[in-house]
């Protein structure tokens, strides 16, 4: 499989996996604010609202926000709680080469 196409491959299996409830359990368990997140993630508070609470949000604003918490040994699986996965990298590719990063909310 080529390399973009893997990454759209990952990408697609994470919007589709990350959640709202993750975002907020992932937040709970770094005891982070939103405006910590904000800040590590380059995301504005208020599109992280929007996410939490249901909201859609654009695909690489998801991205960021799932790669920012793999990024502090977090996974993710659908219909579980996020765990914690030592040193190991999750699958969620730097949303920082997409084409549509300057969209970023």
């Amino acid at each position: 499989m080529p390399n973009a196409a893997m990454r759209s491959t990952f990408e697609r299996i994470i919007i589709n996996q990350f959640t709202a409830l993750h975002c907020a359990q992932a937040r709970q368990m770094l005891d982070w604010s939103f405006e910590q997140l904000s800040q590590k993630s380059r995301v504005s508070v208020p599109a992280i609202q929007r996410f939490e609470a249901g909201e859609p949000i654009r695909d690489v604003t998801r991205l960021a926000l799932a790669y920012c918490l793999e990024a502090e040994g977090l996974v993710f699986f659908p219909g579980f709680a996020p765990g914690r996965g030592g040193n190991i990298r999750g699958t969620t590719p730097d949303p920082t080469g997409r084409e549509d990063f300057a969209q970023l909310e």
